[in-house]
């Protein structure tokens, strides 16, 4: 065996002199299974696996995870690596820090601060602004106006993310996410969404009305109550209200305000879940944010 400076003899010296090969080592070398924790650093078990152990998220084949997260908008490979490192990265509800990770990213699910990354670059989801006077439908037997004149510009096929009637005016949502719109209109997830309701009001709205909308109203399906309901303006002759509920059975905001006897001249929707019209043009669409899109899916669970 060759020796070192100090005499001894160097580890792996009579491997090299007898011409075995020597095993190179990994500069990452993942543990097969890790433990599952929350992001308060408690442990819980997957449902896969009763011994809380979840498969290690590293693949081989796969592509770096900073350069996926910098390609996902969070900035230089460098700042990505600072991401990982400060542990705010899961994959598949593992927190990774370790650097040289690989993913696939068209089957792994990967959070960032709690917020789900759409790495599916097939899936669209765009924010439409419907027109009043426009049918929540790809196509209308009696002739008006649909929401394909909306999407004819994109080559995925989109479907429109629950309704708004015909005379309702607002944030639509437009995806070819089909788990991620059936959680979006799925009752039990209980997004919230905001309305802006106009009607006339000779005198002001009543001092009743936002009281009766939160506790309460009876409709002939059941009764309905607003999540936060508030006066915006009045003048007189016309207020407008604030509503926000999780609901979603057919013309319900209509329904509650005719119910404490007023029609309402106008209804916009204004949010849907962390998502805002904002000034989004009538008739126009834009594309979500990552941001946008990351916590509405995180919202359902996703």
């Amino acid at each position: 065996m060759a020796a070192d400076r100090r005499g001894g003899e160097r580890p792996g010296a009579a491997g090299r002199a007898s011409g075995r090969p020597q095993r190179r080592r990994s500069a990452f070398t993942p543990p097969k299974r890790v433990r599952l924790r929350d992001e308060a650093g408690t442990p819980v078990a997957p449902t896969t696996d009763p011994d809380g152990l979840a498969p290690e998220p590293h693949r081989e084949d796969g592509e770096r995870l900073q350069k996926v997260l910098a390609r996902a908008g969070f900035g230089s490979r460098r700042a990505c690596e600072t991401l990982i490192s400060s542990g705010r990265v899961r994959i598949d509800g593992v927190v990774v820090q370790e650097q040289g990770v690989r993913i696939d990213p068209a089957t792994q699910v990967v959070h960032v601060d709690g917020r789900r990354l759409q790495l599916d670059e097939t899936k669209l989801t765009l924010v439409l602004n419907k027109p009043r006077h426009v049918v929540s439908a790809m196509s209308d037997p009696e002739g008006r106006r649909d929401l394909s004149e909306f999407t004819a510009a994109h080559s995925q096929r989109l479907y429109h993310v629950g309704r708004l009637d015909y005379e309702t005016e607002g944030l639509l949502l437009l995806t070819n996410d089909g788990e991620l719109a059936h959680r979006l209109t799925h009752p039990s997830f209980e997004v919230e969404k905001t309305y802006v309701c106009r009607f006339e009001a000779p005198g002001g709205a009543p001092r009743g009305l936002v009281k009766a909308l939160r506790e309460g109203v009876e409709l002939e399906d059941g009764p309905a109550r607003a999540d936060r309901a508030r006066v915006l303006a009045q003048d007189g002759r016309e207020a407008v209200v604030e509503v926000t509920l999780h609901e979603g059975r057919n013309r319900i905001v209509r329904r509650m305000f005719a119910a404490q006897g007023f029609e309402l001249t106008a209804l916009i929707r204004t949010r849907i879940g962390p998502v805002l019209l904002g000034d989004l043009d009538s008739g126009s669409t834009r594309e979500l944010t990552g941001r946008e899109l990351g916590t509405l899916m995180a919202e359902v669970g996703l």
